[in-house]
């Protein structure tokens, strides 16, 4: 499988996708916000959920989801949240820190001593993920926005010319 030929495809059939090119554009920036925050389980459900409330094109934010975050990009993407969400939120989160916390859960003492610290680190840890993903995916966002409707506006010109001279 070659890697650079399948983004081509999806490139072209994102292009080449019916609607107006706001509707598109807006779709794919839905689909780039979302697909860049840490809701991995929760994808497409916020991505159709999204595009229904603002009519916008579905498969276009499945489509550029899909695109940035998938296999290749989980660790890269989870890791900078992780570093953002350090620098935005008062909450730091590390590798010692949570050793710190499985060590006292796999500790022999009572329940409720050991369930403490884990859920501290749960709440602690969704703050600074979420922070993070959504700092990193706001202007990724914008900018897959103003991109899109671009290059889709760009497309279809270039179509119509051909099309008139043919």
């Amino acid at each position: 499988m070659n890697i650079s030929r399948t983004g081509k495809y999806y490139f072209l059939k994102l292009l080449r996708l019916r609607g107006t090119p706001k509707s598109i554009a807006m779709g794919a920036a839905i689909g780039v916000f979302i697909g860049l925050t840490p809701t991995i389980p929760l994808h497409t459900i916020l991505i159709l959920a999204l595009t229904v409330l603002s009519r916008t094109s579905f498969i276009a934010g499945l489509m550029t989801s899909l695109l940035v975050s998938n296999p290749l990009t989980y660790i890269p993407q989870y890791y900078l949240a992780l570093l953002i969400g350090n620098l935005v939120t008062p909450f730091t989160l590390n590798w010692d820190k949570v050793k710190a916390v499985l060590d006292v859960v796999l500790s022999d003492g009572s329940f409720g001593a050991r369930i403490k610290p884990l859920l501290s680190l749960g709440y602690e840890s969704i703050i600074v993920m979420m922070a993070g993903g959504v700092a990193l995916a706001l202007p990724s966002a914008v900018a897959s926005y103003y991109l899109c409707h671009f290059l889709i506006v760009s497309f279809r010109r270039k179509r119509r010319q051909k099309q008139i001279l043919a």
